[in-house]
């Protein structure tokens, strides 16, 4: 039997003098020392708080001649230094060399309690908290830097960024703000440069001769002309239209034409408008249009000359107008004597919606604009489509707005792939809003709410309580990534969206919108129950990256 000896010492600096101890704590009646496994990890870090005795006794037995393990019985604080002190221990865990923080640099250390970084050559504490702080340091960050010049491309659906310590991060970023954030695909961008060009002032380019026939004979209409923008083309039609001056306009209080243009109608067209109250579904009451047409022969009173009507209907959730309303608005027009213009921005999508043509539902409009950024992916575009005499009008007006492109063909050869490509997916755009819309219906959160049966098109509107998180702070969270979060889903997510009241926030899903997209944004959306009881952090997690979301 191996024999052992006892002895008493009083440790004064524990790193010096027990570095390669190990020391168990046993608790006794009379001792403010919680029982523990004490490491020399606590002790050099100062333990929580920096709360380690400036002085111990310690009692232990120790292997005489290479035998049995040292083993402590006895552990007491000096009785004039009582504190209270909890220690503990960390071990190196294999798990962490799969985190994207530690990757490339980080490995087992000498012991259980210590980890190597093999970019600085050094000894690491092995606790999670150290090694973070270790990575954020700047002689690291240079040293890394310097090892790997050339990083690893990042894998596709994935963007590098640098948060505010300097640290890498791999997200998955799902913009969600719009359907015009979308970037042409390689197909798109070789149409646009194999585009045959020629110059469209003089009605010359060939490229946008056969997109504007195209798009005229998909609506059944005469003609089509194309412009840079949808703003521009609304203008266009409105100006077209209402030719005299004295006009005036009778618009949906909430279309796009009257919230979202400017007021360019009235800026710059010199055209008065009257709003009209739209209802849930984006359409207004009939009767209440017949009490708002002017009595033309009353001197004090401008010109009733046109209805307006947006479908589908943003505001109202990209909801789809019903076509017998259509139809209803149209008789009345004609009764009335006045022209209906249609905004029809993302028209495409309320056809699949309705499941009809286009044609279809333009049927008694007199103008439309048709956009081919929003849903169809293309850069640029948009068209004004009429009969041949208000294209002949229409085409001055775009001049004199500084709308006369010159080689243009390369942007509308764009809108004809876009037709042809994508057109034809965007039931895909349509399903992914539907999934988004479903996963916050799961959380049954009373803090963020959708109704299912809202969603018609591509368009998801949230709408907050405003009491417990308003739209402001829902996009910011949603466009934030937090160390609870990031460790229960296993990724980095963030989802910008756009919030366009204090209490609603648009979700956009688009042609750039892929399925592993969709299931991460979904995930993201679940963890919703951070912000069901306060949209604040919690103070014990760290916002390690967030992504800021320009209001557009």
């Amino acid at each position: 039997m191996v024999g052992r000896k006892k002895k008493d010492v009083v440790v004064t600096n524990m790193k010096d003098e027990y570095i390669g101890h190990s020391i168990e704590v046993t608790p006794f009646a009379d001792s403010d020392i919680e029982g523990g496994s004490l490491s020399m990890g606590a002790l050099e870090d100062g333990g929580p708080g920096g709360a380690v005795p400036a002085q111990m006794t310690v009692s232990v037995e120790e292997g005489i001649e290479g035998g049995a393990e040292m083993e402590v019985v006895e552990m007491k604080h000096s009785p004039e230094k009582k504190r209270r002190v909890r220690i503990y221990s960390q071990k190196f865990r294999k798990e962490w060399l799969h985190l994207k923080e530690f990757q490339g640099w980080l490995t087992e250390g000498i012991t259980d309690d210590r980890a190597h970084c093999t970019v600085c050559d050094k000894e690491l504490l092995a606790g999670k908290s150290e090694l973070l702080k270790h990575s954020r340091g700047k002689k690291h960050r240079t040293r890394a830097a310097k090892s790997n010049p050339n990083p690893p491309p990042v894998q596709h659906g994935l963007s590098r960024v640098i948060d505010e310590d300097g640290m890498p991060h791999l997200l998955r970023i799902v913009d969600l703000r719009s359907d015009t954030v979308t970037q042409p695909s390689r197909e798109m961008k070789k149409a646009m440069m194999e585009a045959t060009l020629g110059d469209d002032v003089f009605s010359e380019d060939p490229t946008v001769k056969t997109l504007e026939d195209r798009v005229a004979q998909m609506l059944e209409k005469e003609a089509a002309l194309f412009v840079p923008s949808g703003t521009m083309a609304n203008l266009i039609c409105v100006m077209t239209h209402c030719w005299g001056r004295g006009s005036e306009v009778i618009v949906g209080d909430q279309s796009h034409l009257h919230l979202w243009a400017q007021g360019g109608m009235a800026q710059i067209g010199s055209v008065h408008h009257r709003t009209i109250k739209n209802l849930p579904d984006g359409t207004f009451s009939l009767n209440e249009v017949r009490g708002l047409v002017r009595d033309e022969h009353d001197p004090q009173s401008p010109l009733t000359s046109l209805i307006c009507v947006e479908n589908p209907h943003h505001n109202a959730g990209g909801k789809a107008i019903p076509l017998n309303w259509m139809d209803e608005l149209g008789a009345l027009c004609s009764e009335l004597g006045l022209p209906l213009h249609c905004d029809g921005a993302r028209l495409i999508n309320a056809s699949v919606a309705l499941g009809t043509s286009p044609a279809r539902i333009v049927q008694a409009c007199d103008s439309v604009s048709l956009c081919l950024n929003k849903g169809l992916g293309a850069p640029m575009g948009s068209l004004v489509i009429g009969t041949k005499e208000f294209i002949a009008k229409a085409k001055r007006l775009r001049k004199v707005l500084g709308g006369g492109l010159h080689q243009s063909g390369i942007v509308a050869a764009a809108g004809l792939w876009a037709l042809d490509h994508v057109a034809p997916r965007l039931s895909w755009d349509h399903t992914h809003a539907r999934a988004l819309a479903q996963s916050v219906c799961e959380e049954h959160s009373s803090a963020v709410t959708v109704d299912l049966k809202d969603v018609h098109t591509n368009v998801v509107l949230l709408h907050c309580d405003n009491i417990r998180v308003n739209a402001k702070k829902l996009c910011q969270r949603l466009a934030s990534v937090t160390d609870e979060e990031s460790d229960e889903l296993s990724e980095q997510i963030v989802v910008m969206a756009l919030a366009i009241s204090d209490t609603t926030v648009r979700l956009v899903t688009h042609c750039d919108i892929r399925k592993e997209d969709v299931r991460s944004a979904t995930r993201k959306l679940k963890c919703l129950k951070y912000i069901k009881l306060d949209v604040h952090l919690p103070a014990n997690s760290c916002s390690r990256v967030s992504v800021v979301s320009p209001l557009l």
